[in-house]
C-alpha cells in the first residue's frame, strides 16, 4: 500500500502529512506510559519484523502496492501508541533509504499504515478481548480478527483520499475494486500471521503481550478458597 509521489495532489498530501505529524506526536506522549523493561526490547523486534514483511510487496494497480502491514500485530504486542511509532519508523526508513513510498507521500503512508491499521486493529482486538471469555488463549484470535479488519480499513481510507485528491489516470471504481479486493485477501494473510505470532509468544511469555496484560491481571486476582483447617 505504499503510495508514491504525485499519486495524490499537494493539498491532500499536505493534509495527510499534518495529520501524521499530530498522530506521531500524540503517540510519543502515549508511548511513555506503555514502554517498560519488557515492552522496549520487544518494540525493536516488532519494528524489525514489520520492516521485513513490508519489504515483500506486489503491485495492486496504478502505482500502488500490496503487502502485509503489521500494524495490528504491533499494537497487540507493544501497545497502540508504541505500535504507531514502530510502524512510522519503518515507513520513514523505507522511504528515505529504499525509495519504497514517496517522500512527499510519507504522511499519507503513515496515516494509512501506522495510524489506521494500528488503531483499527487495537480497537477491534480490545473489544473482542473484553467480550470473549477472560482467557489468555482468546487474545490471539482477537488479535487475528483485528489484523484482518485493519487491512481493508486502510484500503478504504486510501480510496477516500483518492476520491478527494487523486491525480492518477484511473477511475475511482476501478481503484476501489482493486484496493479493497486485494487487501481483503491480504487481510486474511495478515490475520493468520498475527494469530501465529501472538499465539507463539503467549505460549511461552504471555506477560510480554501488551494486550494480554489485562486478562492476566484479572486471572491473577481470582482468590482461591482457603483450605479448611482440620
Amino acid at each position: 500500500m505504499h503510495v508514491p509521489d504525485g499519486f495524490l495532489d499537494a493539498p491532500t498530501s499536505i493534509a495527510t502529512g499534518a495529520v501524521a505529524v499530530v498522530a506521531v506526536g500524540v503517540a510519543l506522549r502515549g508511548a511513555r506510559r506503555e514502554l517498560d523493561d519488557k515492552t522496549a526490547p520487544l518494540a525493536g523486534l516488532v519494528a524489525a519484523f514489520v520492516f521485513a514483511t513490508q519489504m515483500l510487496n506486489f503491485p495492486v494497480g496504478a502505482g500502488t502496492s500490496g503487502h502485509l502491514m503489521g500494524g495490528a500485530l504491533a499494537a497487540v504486542l507493544v501497545g497502540p501508541w508504541t505500535g504507531v511509532l514502530c510502524v512510522s519508523v519503518v515507513l520513514i526508513v523505507q522511504s528515505l533509504l529504499f525509495a519504497d513510498g514517496g517522500i512527499t507521500a510519507l504522511g499519507t503512508n503513515i496515516l494509512l499504515m501506522a495510524v489506521t491499521t494500528v488503531l483499527v486493529g487495537w480497537f477491534v482486538s480490545r473489544v473482542l478481548i473484553k467480550v470473549l471469555p477472560k482467557r489468555v488463549g482468546m487474545v490471539a484470535p482477537a488479535a487475528a480478527i483485528g489484523a484482518f479488519l485493519s487491512v481493508p480499513a486502510a484500503a478504504a481510507v486510501f480510496t477516500a483520499l483518492y476520491a478527494v485528491g487523486g491525480t492518477a489516470d484511473i477511475s475511482l471504481t476501478t481503484l476501489a475494486t482493486a484496493m479493497l479486493g486485494w487487501h481483503t485477501v491480504i487481510g486474511l494473510g495478515e490475520g493468520a500471521i498475527t494469530f501465529l505470532a501472538v499465539g507463539a509468544i503467549l505460549s511461552v511469555r504471555p506477560d510480554l503481550v501488551y494486550a494480554a496484560r489485562g486478562v492476566i491481571s484479572e486471572r491473577d486476582l481470582v482468590i482461591k478458597p482457603k483450605e479448611s483447617v482440620a
